[in-house]
C-alpha cells in the first residue's frame, strides 16, 4: 500500500468504522424500537444517519480527490432529480460508479434513501453493508430461483417508502473489465445477437421484474451512462484515497414509466434496445470525448460532506484523547500492543472495501439463455 494512500486510509478507517459503529447501533436500535411500531418514521430516522455515514465516502470524492463529475441532462430531468421516485438503469464502468450514484443523490438531496440491487455478500461488509441492510437495499445470489421472490417482496415493501428514493440496478450483472467483454462479444456472436462494443449484454429478469412491481407508484426510469474521458485515468478506490483526480462523464436520460411495454416480453426487449443505444452513445463519446448532444449541468461541489467528516474527526479524536487518559491504555507495552492490533484490523478492513470494489474482482455474471434462430433477439427462458 503506498505511503500516501496509507497516510489517509488508516486515520480515514478510524473516523469511519468508529462513526459508523455508532450509527448502526443506532440503525439496529430504531430497527428494533421503532420499526416495528412505525415504518414511515424508521425510515425518516434512518434516512438521516445513513446520509451522515455516507457522507464520509462522498467527502473522498469531492475533496480528497476532487473527482470532476460532468453532468449531461436536459433541465427538465435535472430539477426532478431527488423529488420524485426512480429506477435507474446504469452501465458499470468503473470501481465508483456506486459512489459517483452517491454524489449526485446527495446533490439532489436523496443521498439517505438512495438504494440499489447488489451482490448478497455486500451485506457483510462491516458498517457499509451492514447500514445498506438497514436502509433496505436488496441483496441477491445470481440465481433467479433464488433471488426471484427477494426482488419481488423488496419492491412491494418500498411501495409506501415516505420519501424520494433512486433504486440503482446494474442490468449488466457485473462491472466491465475487457475480459468480460470480450466472452459478451463471443456470447453475443453465437447467439446472433448485436455484438456490444462499450457495454455487456443485459440480465433482463431482474428489470422486468422491477417494472412489473414498480409501475404503479414509480413514475421514472433514469438511462444513467458512465463514461470516462480520454485524458483522464479509470477511478478507483485506492486512486481516490492517494488524492489522485479523476474526470467522471454522466449522461441521463429520463423515461417516463407509463410508456414501458405492458408485456414482459417487450419490456426486456426495450432494456436490450436501450442498451444497443447506449453502447452507440458510447461510441460517440469515444469519438469525440463528450456527451455534447446534452447540456451540462452543475453539480457544484458543497460543503456538507466537508463539515461532516470534520465534525465526526473532532468527535472521534475527543473520545480517543478522553478513553487514552482514562485508560492509560499507552503507558504499558501490553497496550501499546492492543493499540498496534486495532490499528492492523482497520487497516485490513479498509484494504478489504478497497478490494471489495475492483472490477478484476468481480464475478461475472452468466448471460440468459438465448434462441439463436430468434430474428428479434428476445431471450426466452431456458
Amino acid at each position: 500500500m503506498a505511503i500516501a494512500a496509507a497516510a489517509v486510509i488508516v486515520p480515514m478507517g478510524i473516523i469511519f468504522f468508529i462513526s459508523g459503529l455508532f450509527i448502526n447501533l443506532i440503525q439496529a436500535a430504531c430497527f428494533v424500537f421503532i420499526r416495528p411500531f412505525s415504518k414511515n418514521i424508521y425510515r425518516r430516522i434512518n434516512r438521516i444517519f445513513a446520509e451522515l455515514l455516507w457522507l464520509e465516502l462522498v467527502w473522498l470524492v469531492d475533496w480528497r480527490a476532487g473527482v470532476e463529475i460532468k453532468l449531461y441532462m436536459d433541465p427538465e430531468t435535472f430539477s426532478l432529480m431527488g423529488k420524485e421516485h426512480a429506477l435507474l438503469i446504469a452501465n458499470h464502468r468503473s470501481d465508483i460508479d456506486w459512489l459517483v450514484g452517491w454524489v449526485l443523490a446527495q446533490r439532489s438531496g436523496c443521498l439517505g434513501s438512495a438504494l440499489a440491487v447488489m451482490k448478497k455478500s455486500s451485506k457483510f461488509l462491516p458498517v457499509l453493508g451492514w447500514s445498506m441492510w438497514f436502509s433496505e437495499y436488496l441483496f441477491l445470489e445470481r440465481s433467479w430461483a433464488k433471488d426471484e421472490n427477494t426482488i419481488k417482496s423488496g419492491l412491494q415493501r418500498l411501495r409506501d417508502y415516505p420519501q424520494p428514493f433512486w433504486l440503482a440496478l446494474f442490468v449488466e450483472g457485473t462491472r466491465f473489465t475487457q475480459a468480460k467483454l470480450l466472452a459478451a462479444q463471443e456470447y453475443a456472436a453465437s447467439a446472433g445477437l448485436p455484438v456490444p462494443k462499450n457495454v455487456l449484454i443485459p440480465r433482463t429478469k431482474g428489470f422486468v421484474a422491477a417494472v412489473s412491481h414498480m409501475r404503479s407508484f414509480v413514475p421514472a426510469i433514469y438511462d444513467v451512462t458512465f463514461a470516462m474521458p480520454k485524458s483522464s485515468p479509470a477511478p478507483t478506490m485506492l486512486r481516490i484515497f492517494k488524492g489522485q483526480s479523476s474526470v467522471v462523464h454522466v449522461h441521463i436520460k429520463r423515461h417516463e414509466m407509463k410508456d414501458l411495454p405492458e408485456n414482459d416480453e417487450a419490456t426486456a426487449q426495450w432494456c436490450r434496445d436501450i442498451f444497443l443505444a447506449k453502447d452507440k452513445l458510447l461510441d460517440k463519446h469515444i469519438a469525440e470525448d463528450t456527451f455534447g448532444e446534452q447540456q451540462l449541468q452543475n453539480v457544484g461541489r458543497p460543503v456538507k460532506s466537508f463539515v461532516v467528516i470534520v465534525s465526526w474527526a473532532c468527535i472521534v479524536l475527543f473520545g480517543a484523547i478522553k478513553f487514552l487518559h482514562s485508560t492509560a491504555l499507552l503507558s504499558s507495552w501490553k497496550g501499546v500492543a492492543i493499540s498496534a492490533a486495532l490499528l492492523a484490523v482497520v487497516t485490513l478492513l479498509m484494504q478489504i472495501l478497497i478490494r471489495f470494489s475492483q472490477s478484476e474482482r468481480s464475478t461475472p455474471a452468466k448471460p440468459s439463455i438465448v434462441n439463436q434462430h430468434s430474428t428479434n433477439g428476445q431471450q426466452k427462458q431456458h
